[in-house]
């Protein structure tokens, strides 16, 4: 129940603003500016109680407290390890950031794409920090974590080794920035094991909130040059790199002066008018600061003679800047990354920033986690979202029209798992249209008849068991149904799905609404029939009221003799909260008229579960739950199915009778509770401490 509590409380914070970067979320409620006073008052410096100087937070196995590699380590302060040392010396530079004993080259690879775009490494590494007078031991760094930013705190013990510093370090050795970013991420991550493998797309998205796609340039789709130019257009960071065949090749320099292995950024993108043709170019961007390309459109080609000034950008400067003709550029480079940003991360009024929507979900077994499409008769039950697009792309120059958007699925809190023997889910996302009758609807979630009837209008490109699947799509405008799972069923998974779009679009999470169709099925003493009243009065003994063991021996008797339905038999606790819920009189006992509602609705119940176990198993599915909810008269949507499943389902996933009407019993006397509090049926209810507790102790 505390869980549920504390996602209520995370919807009101963020409708408050906060987990935006400008309001980031304090991680594990750790507040720096309250802890470093605290720290400077007490003359102490800080030590994280969270992310201990300790061998837990090495990591797990190869880096695990028995592991020869982690034999030796110290943890010291920068303080202990120069006399001078500096959080950023002359800017955050590529210099700043070597890899030491871990594999973690994905992420430093980010944090060096990082250093080239100011305002956005002013969005990670907060100002204000450093070894002078405001020193006291304690850091802090903020990253985006799947929808929200968090900021990190950490204490400045670094894990040192014969002497050095054992994983990132800065070439000089006196610049700590970077070291101490590496722990922060370390922590968010369980660990600095947990970060070992992965890809620079997951950095770009943890430090600018943004969406990163990857293109490999043998198979890149025919209007890369468009997706470039709009891209640039976006404000989006774009990376670009040459494949190596060995160990040998890395940053090892061709003869036209390009870098092997080596990150280069793709600054831009045009068209000029070279010898009556248009000849497209991009800019590259060397972060040596030196050494380019001197091949055709290098600067102070022969090329640039035949371009009318006007249309000639300064090309000359040995700055690591230049441009190559984009048919070259295909030729030469392997691969291209595109991280899109969030509109808040752009100051430019140049550019256009696509706009950005974002929901989280989960999969949980038996109930929302339905698997691929390979498994009909649950794929259905995974989360669905729609998406509206109405506008198409603004590009007169466009080889094709309609609705551009980039649609990315993340798993969240994955690293964090691999401490337990947990890795990544594979995972990935159908795309359909959502059918007439239901446009500008969103209390509906469509059913397994839809998803055997229609196929797909699109897919992310594979399902893959990496942190995030993402794809690129241009769709006519209209409305579509995103529905984002699992390739097996019943792998419990937290999720976060983007869109970025070039317009401004509309993403609504698709649930049914929670509401319920029930009829008045009272018996009052007066309505009992005479045979009816004769077995009560031989059941309920001389006081005429049954208890909650009473109740378990005539059910028990009951349904020991039919061999169709499955059950362990109702326990007393069972028992005892069908009396409470039905217990008008609040004696503890059922009466007359409450027992003989009572066994109505046990009867009802018999039926449906009969009819809704497909298989004559003697037992309910929880797909088969879903099914007789509704026949049941009960509307409701993911959240509250997961809580049923998780609280009534046994391990197999199936739902044996006692526990079924347990089930319905106490989901029909919340809706009748709340509607009858709710008296004018506003959808809302007020209650004090006391009446709170009365209704939920029921």
């Amino acid at each position: 129940m505390s869980g549920i509590a504390l996602t209520l409380a995370k919807k009101r914070a963020k409708a408050a603003g906060f987990g935006t970067n400008a309001k980031a979320l304090k991680y594990l409620n750790q507040d720096f500016e309250a802890l470093r006073s605290q720290c400077l008052s007490t003359g102490q410096l800080f030590c994280d109680p969270m992310f201990p100087a300790a061998p837990e937070s090495l990591g797990f196995k190869e880096l695990g407290p028995n592991s020869y590699k982690t034999r030796g380590v110290q943890w010291k302060r920068p303080k202990e390890l120069c006399s001078r040392p500096q959080f950023i010396v002359g800017g955050a530079t590529r210099t700043d950031i070597c890899q030491g004993a871990l594999g973690d080259c994905w992420l430093l690879a980010a944090i060096a794409s990082l250093t080239l775009n100011e305002d956005v490494l002013a969005r990670v590494v907060p100002s204000n920090q450093d070894f002078g007078s405001s020193y006291a031991g304690i850091f802090h760094f903020q990253f985006w974590q799947y929808g929200e930013w968090v900021d990190v705190v950490i204490d400045d013990r670094l894990p040192v080794k014969d002497g050095k510093l054992l994983f990132v370090h800065s070439e000089e050795g006196s610049e700590f920035w970077s070291a101490l970013m590496e722990k922060a991420y370390a922590k968010v991550n369980g660990c600095y094991e947990a970060l070992s493998g992965g890809s620079t797309s997951e950095g770009f998205e943890d430090f600018t909130g943004g969406i990163a796609e990857s293109y490999e340039l043998r198979k890149a789709p025919s209007n890369m040059f468009q997706i470039i130019q709009k891209a640039l257009e976006a404000g989006a960071l774009l990376g670009c790199s040459i494949d190596i065949t060995s160990a040998a090749d890395s940053e090892a320099i061709t003869r036209q002066k390009l870098v092997k292995g080596h990150a280069y950024s793709l600054t831009g993108a045009t068209e000029v008018h070279y010898r009556g043709r248009l000849e497209k170019l991009v800019r590259m961007r060397n972060p040596w600061g030196q050494v380019e390309w001197t091949g055709t459109w290098s600067d102070g080609s022969s090329e640039w003679n035949s371009v009318d000034p006007s249309e000639r950008p300064n090309a000359n400067a040995e700055d690591g800047e230049f441009w190559m003709s984009f048919s070259e550029f295909m030729q030469q480079y392997s691969r291209v990354e595109i991280c899109t940003l969030t509109p808040d991360a752009i100051t430019s009024d140049a550019v256009r920033p696509w706009s950005v929507c974002n929901y989280n979900g989960t999969w949980r077994r038996g109930s929302t986690a339905g698997g691929c499409r390979n498994n009909p008769n649950t794929f259905w039950m995974n989360p669905q979202f729609v998406i509206q697009l109405d506008e198409e792309d603004n590009d007169p120059n466009a080889n094709q029209t309609g609705c551009s958007m980039v649609v990315g699925l993340i798993q969240k809190n994955r690293r964090q798992l691999r401490k337990v023997g947990e890795d990544m889910n594979t995972i990935g996302y159908a795309i359909y249209e959502v059918p007439a009758q239901f446009q500008g609807q969103r209390d509906v979630h469509l059913d397994k008849n839809y998803f055997l009837t229609h196929a797909q209008k699109a897919r992310s490109e594979t399902f893959i068991n990496l942190r995030e699947v993402c794809s690129r799509f241009n769709l006519p405008p209209g409305e579509y149904l995103i529905v984002p799972s699992t390739f097996e069923p019943n792998k419990d998974g937290d999720f976060c799905i983007r869109v970025f779009s070039e317009k401004t679009t509309d993403t609504q999470r698709c649930d049914d609404p929670v509401d319920a169709k029930l009829d008045d099925e009272t018996v009052s003493d007066s309505e009992v029939d005479a045979p009816f009243r004769a077995l009560f009065q031989k059941l309920a003994g001389n006081d005429m009221l049954i208890s909650a063991s009473e109740l378990k021996t005539i059910l028990n008797k009951i349904i020991a003799k039919r061999t169709d339905i499955k059950t362990d038999g109702f326990s007393l606790d069972t028992c005892r909260t069908l009396v409470n819920l039905m217990d008008d009189s609040g004696d503890g006992k059922l009466g007359l008229g409450e027992f003989a509602t009572l066994w109505k609705k046990i009867q009802k119940y018999l039926g449906i579960y009969k009819r809704n176990d497909m298989d004559n198993s003697g037992t309910i599915s929880s797909p088969e739950l879903r099914l007789a909810l509704k026949e049941a008269g009960f509307c409701l949507n993911d959240t509250i199915f997961q809580l049923l499943v998780a609280r009534y389902a046994d391990p197999d996933l199936t739902i044996q009778f006692d526990d079924f009407v347990a089930c319905f019993m106490r989901l029909e006397m919340m809706f009748r509770m709340f509607k009858k509090v709710d008296a004018h049926n506003t959808g809302f209810i007020e209650l004090d401490m006391n009446h709170w507790l009365y209704l939920t102790m029921v």
